[in-house]
């Protein structure tokens, strides 16, 4: 099972990826965390960002994931390809080139949790923007890509949270995945093995 959380920076995606971690810790569940990537790009980000960083982003972010699936079987990241590439398209329009290659990786998700701006604006953490027209733009940028083609096959994957609910998210979003989580790592079972 992987769930990504996604959504524009500054909603509280980090402090719900440790919140659901936790309940899924507690109740006995292999998980592992992906974090955001963002901030260990060694190039410009937010409105300043290039495509070097983007795409450094992109490719870190996938690389975070394949380790995070080799040592859990349950993996939530922060963020996804998509609510990533976001920040590339709203500085350097749609590269199409990309898009199939990260259709084809949106796949891997199991289950998309949105999480909308909310309307008490963007905590101060020293690297995000806090802008709001800017996170504005990135939550209807990810809104749009979600309706068009090729990521609009995955709107049947995203769960929205409502922003008055904000103190149940965390149960919310577990009793969405239980059904989809495993306990342990399946065997991997060889042609000609005998049982």
């Amino acid at each position: 099972m992987k769930l990504a959380l996604i959504g524009t920076h500054g909603v509280g995606k980090t402090t719900l990826a440790f919140e659901i971690c936790s309940l899924l810790k507690k109740a006995a569940y292999n998980v592992e965390l992906v974090t955001e990537v963002a901030r260990q790009a060694p190039f410009p980000v937010n409105e300043g960002t290039s495509l070097e960083a983007q795409l450094w982003i992109l490719h870190t972010q996938i690389a975070a994931e394949l380790r995070a699936a080799v040592t859990a079987t349950n993996v939530i990241c922060d963020r996804s390809v998509l609510d990533n590439y976001c920040y590339l398209v709203n500085k350097f329009g749609r590269q199409h080139s990309l898009e199939p290659w990260l259709e084809w990786w949106m796949r891997s998700y199991s289950l998309l949790v949105g999480v909308p701006p909310l309307p008490n604006g963007i905590p101060p953490d020293g690297f995000r923007s806090e802008n709001l027209e800017f996170q504005q733009r990135i939550h209807d940028l990810l809104c749009e890509m979600l309706e068009t083609s090729p990521f609009h096959r995955f709107r049947d994957k995203v769960v929205w949270l409502e922003p008055r609910e904000r103190r149940s998210w965390g149960e919310r979003i577990f009793a969405a995945i239980a059904p989809r989580l495993e306990t342990s790592a399946r065997p991997i079972r060889r042609t000609g093995a005998r049982a």
